[in-house]
């Protein structure tokens, strides 16, 4: 009885020791190692193409693009901070890691965000130095002393002479005044008839010149000749000798080249970049060396349906007659854009929502970091905010930093 008692003692102290004992150890079985053999949780891994397809063994390719797995990232210290941008955690590879996956960096950098417009155009006449000749009384053509378009007249050149029945009655009009100046009759009512005809003659457009050869010769002129008011090339014609002239017909387009337009075609992506009084350089391609130059003074403010361009006007001195209407032209516009900050366009992530780059903190982190962007200039990028000149980004393997980044954010 003694010895039952004393062994079923024993046991109950054997008990409560190792039960004692087994929960000062958390529940582990002494000699498991603490859980780093049998219970240690097995690496897991995964392809940076597809992060969705994962595996427990390396060696088994990714079944979509065969590329080879990579451990899913170990916890790091950057895991208990917030994600820099919503969806996306901070990346951190080892330099092995780096190295396969491709990555590279490159340092952003403030640059001149000045650049040219290069477009065709099109030389036409100045609309505002274009003069039409036309009489203001009915008459008839009886000579005609310019006869082709094309023609350049000097101002004060004859253009045409013409009968008019009207005109010649107020020639004999002012005739007759004129005999009876200094007697009571010629001031009819307080009225000068010598004034009063001279004017009318003058308000019919005949010069100063061809009144006084009137009162020279004391003759009426048959038919009046009418001379250029400007210099120019004469562009329209609708005189022809023996034709009726009225004053609703111009006789003759005359336009002056010594200053002629430049229509140039802006597609509507690149409307934004040309403004009033931006200078502008025109050259022929057959004519190399040479350039001349101007200022934009309008835009069209509809668009071509077919083309999808508007037309900017570009005014230039062409004293010399080398630029003709009709001429095609290259056309480059200066942008002024200044200078600010850029980056490589390949650093740049466009999700459709928002602009991204990844930015390197050094020892492998790289975090992704909003920006906003500007211009694009010769494979660089603005960006207006987000970053800083002197900071790295990474450009190379970018997506596969996305989509670590997107898989850590949505694993924490």
């Amino acid at each position: 009885m003694k010895k039952f008692l004393l062994g079923f003692l024993t046991a109950a102290v054997l008990l409560v020791g190792g039960a004692a004992l087994y929960v000062k150890l958390g529940g582990r079985l002494p000699g498991a190692g603490g859980g780093q053999s049998a219970a240690k949780a097995k690496v897991r891994y995964h392809c940076p193409m597809h992060p969705t397809f994962t595996s427990d063994n390396p060696k088994t390719p990714c079944p979509i693009c065969g590329m080879d797995l990579v451990p899913i990232g170990e916890a790091t210290e950057y895991d208990a901070e917030p994600d820099p941008v919503p969806g996306q955690s901070i990346v951190v590879l080892t330099p092995e890691r780096i190295q396969t996956m491709g990555v590279t960096t490159a340092e952003a950098k403030r640059m001149d965000f000045t650049q040219s417009l290069r477009t065709y155009g099109r030389v036409a006449y100045d609309q505002t130095r274009v003069r039409q000749v036309r009489t203001k009384f009915d008459g008839y053509i009886e000579e005609l002393y310019v006869d082709y378009i094309g023609k350049l007249v000097n101002k004060g050149d004859p253009l045409f002479a013409v009968y008019s029945p009207e005109l010649l009655a107020t020639q004999n009009e002012f005739l007759l005044a004129l005999r009876a100046q200094g007697q009571p009759s010629a001031q009819a009512g307080g009225i000068d008839l010598v004034a009063a005809a001279r004017q009318r003659l003058s308000l019919w457009d005949i010069g100063e010149k061809e009144i006084a050869e009137i009162e020279r010769t004391k003759k009426p002129v048959h038919a009046l000749t009418i001379y250029s008011p400007v210099s120019g090339y004469v562009i329209a014609k609708a005189a022809y000798q023996g034709m009726k002239a009225t004053p609703a017909e111009s006789m003759y387009d005359i336009a002056d080249f010594s200053v002629v337009w430049v229509l140039a075609d802006v597609y509507e992506a690149n409307l934004a970049r040309v403004r009033n009084g931006q200078r502008a350089t025109v050259t022929l391609p057959y004519q190399p060396g040479r350039a001349w130059a101007g200022r934009v003074s309008w835009i069209d403010p509809t668009l071509d349906p077919e083309s999808r361009t508007a037309r900017a006007r570009i005014e230039i001195a062409n004293p010399d007659g080398a630029l003709k209407p009709e001429m095609y032209a290259e056309v480059e516009i200066a942008d002024a854009g200044g200078g600010g900050i850029a980056v490589p366009e390949d650093a740049v992530i466009s999700t459709g929502e928002r602009d991204l780059v990844f930015l390197d903190r050094g020892e492998g982190v790289f975090e992704p970091r909003e920006v906003t962007l500007g211009v694009s200039v010769g494979g660089w990028r603005e960006v207006k905010a987000g970053l800083d000149a002197g900071d790295k980004v990474a450009v190379g393997a970018n997506f596969l930093l996305d989509s670590e980044s997107r898989l850590k954010s949505s694993v924490k």
